[in-house]
């Protein structure tokens, strides 16, 4: 949700980049963040894999002039695009305000595609939110391959509500900015709706001097704290949600890692290696399942 601090005069929102994995997400940030100004960004973080993928997620805090009086500030994320990070996709898709989906245009990726499209869809439900209820548009990347869906195959099978779309090749800068721009204008024409609703808008001094969110939230989320943490609470979270096994409610009930054993019992000592590995469970789980190897190192 857009937070508004009526005292430091200041709009602070979230963009999400969502899309199967190597679309193009992360190279969209990459292009932005060379184009603009050292003035107007931020740090950009990344965090990644050997294989060069985006393992959580890439944050760039970028700031975008005013608007009637306010400072406004994005902070732009991808998620990773493998199926297996769902758990981090759903961490840092938590308190987006516009969303910009990145299709692969290739031909063969449209499953692809439309996988993680139903994926985003119950994701956002998780959080009380729909597709319908928030700013988006639709990216459709690759435009350079030799052998692309055209847009209105793209459109038929992604599209049928008909959100903006934007044509791009994003490894060249092509159609990134025009991507941005056209969700960008959407999410301030909501913003500029929901200030002008809001009580110090109208009488013209806010009636606290704390963050103040534009509009309220959904029944789901008003018991959760503010969306938007310090860039580096999602980072924190993130490493603690990817590194927590069920060991960590009670780490006495096993001791998880490898243990050598000798048994001298022959002419010979015998060594066993012994891998103990945890499988993570809901935190309510009343029961674990853990996988021994037992690995002979004289056979």
């Amino acid at each position: 949700m857009v937070v508004v601090s009526y005292s430091g005069k200041e709009i602070n929102a979230k963009l999400v980049y969502y899309g199967a994995g190597l679309s193009g997400k992360t190279t969209n940030l990459e292009a932005i963040y060379e184009a603009v100004p050292d003035t107007s960004r931020g740090k950009m973080v990344s965090m990644k894999t050997q294989s060069d993928r985006t393992l959580f997620f890439d944050l760039l805090p970028l700031d975008l002039g005013e608007i009637m009086g306010f400072k406004t500030r994005f902070l732009l994320y991808t998620v990773p695009g493998q199926v297996f990070y769902n758990a981090t996709r759903k961490l840092v898709l938590k308190g987006a305000d516009a969303l910009v989906f990145v299709a692969d245009s290739e031909v063969g990726k449209m499953e692809e595609n439309k996988e993680s499209l139903a994926n985003l869809r119950a994701n956002l439900a998780e959080y009380g939110l729909t597709l319908e209820s928030i700013p988006w548009v639709m990216q459709y990347n690759k435009r350079d391959l030799p052998n692309v869906y055209t847009v209105d195959e793209l459109n038929a099978e992604l599209n049928p509500g008909h959100v903006p779309c934007f044509e791009a090749v994003a490894s060249e800068g092509k159609g990134v900015f025009e991507t941005f721009r056209g969700v960008s204008h959407l999410l301030m024409e909501k913003v500029t709706r929901d200030l002008r609703r809001a009580p110090g808008a109208r009488s013209g001094s806010p009636s606290s001097e704390e963050p103040a969110p534009v509009a309220p939230p959904p029944p789901q989320a008003q018991a959760q704290p503010p969306r938007m943490a310090p860039p580096q609470a999602p980072v924190q979270a993130i490493r603690r949600e990817a590194h927590a096994t069920s060991a960590d409610a009670n780490p006495m009930r096993i001791d998880y890692g490898t243990m050598e054993t000798a048994d001298a019992g022959g002419a010979s000592e015998h060594r066993i290696r012994e891998i103990v590995v945890p499988v993570k469970l809901p935190p309510d789980a009343r029961y674990e399942i853990v996988i021994r190897l037992q690995l002979d190192t004289n056979a």
